[in-house]
């Protein structure tokens, strides 16, 4: 094996220390600028605060009904995540398994949807909607069952994508076998590969929640004070007089715990099933 020489392993070492630099230090204000007090936030930036207070981690659900948005939240990217990898998952199959007239269009066009930057899709998608409602009575704008479908349009393409590609890379006689031993199609799925594509799924779970999780753009339209999510209801901290920036980091720090816990705890089946699906 041929040994790093000392230049590179200083380059190496340089870029590790100035991409830990530039993650760290924005958490450690986060962290810091929560527990500070919010006259020492608006005041003169320090990197300690002067008094130490959690003041900001109780008053936040006061400031704003951040548990009612915490539930809008967790049911609207719950749903739409459980949807999008059981649909990902036959549409994956399906793609995967079988060979179909007009298989590669069909896959050219789910991938080419990701091209596109997601505001190019909000007015149709709004115009749809409203439609709907004047020809069904059904309303989308404003409701979790718009936003769910909402979020299925652009984490739906990608997982499919992603999906098909781990697929590919197991085994086709892993299924016959299983159908051999008396399964159907189906049931070699459910029995058989899923099993074994389990790192595939999970990544596929942990995109679909983050990309719900975090939207701001169609959330910020497509909810109304009911049915507000914490992405949009961050923004609240934020009035005409005042503007709460312990509370925002606290709110913030909050927010992004059960992304980083669930990714710490998955972290080596998200990865795999990541690169996985992205190289076949």
């Amino acid at each position: 094996m041929m040994r790093d020489t000392r230049g590179e392993q200083i380059f190496r070492w340089v870029v590790i220390t100035l991409l830990t630099t530039f993650i760290v230090v924005p958490l450690y204000v986060m962290v810091t600028s929560a527990i500070k007090p919010l006259g020492d936030v608006q005041g003169p930036f320090t990197w300690w605060p002067s008094h130490i207070t959690f003041s900001a981690f109780r008053t936040m659900w006061q400031t704003v009904p951040l548990g009612h948005y915490f539930i809008n939240s967790l049911i609207v990217c719950s749903v739409a995540t459980v949807f999008s990898v059981v649909i990902a998952i036959f549409a994956a199959f399906a793609v995967s398994r079988w060979r179909f007239r007009g298989r590669t269009i069909f896959t050219t066009t789910v991938l080419s949807t990701q091209m596109f930057p997601g505001v190019l899709f909000l007015l149709p998608l709004y115009i749809i909607f409203v439609n709907i409602d004047t020809s069904t009575g059904i309303t989308l704008v404003g409701t979790r069952l718009g936003l769910i479908i909402t979020y299925l349009t652009f984490s739906l393409p990608f997982s499919i994508w992603m999906l098909a590609g781990y697929l590919d890379g197991i085994p086709r006689d892993l299924d016959e076998a299983a159908m051999v031993d008396g399964c159907n199609p189906w049931g070699a799925l459910w029995r058989v590969v899923l099993p074994a594509a389990r790192p595939g799924v999970i990544a596929v779970t942990i995109y679909s929640f983050m990309t719900a999780w975090g939207e701001v753009l169609f959330a910020s339209v497509m909810t109304t004070d009911a049915n507000r999510t914490l992405a949009v209801g961050l923004r609240l901290y934020s009035t005409q007089t005042n503007v709460y920036w312990n509370e925002i980091m606290a709110a913030s720090l909050v927010v992004s715990a059960p992304i980083v816990i669930a990714f710490l705890l998955l972290q080596r089946s998200f990865v795999a099933g990541l690169t996985a699906g992205a190289v076949k």
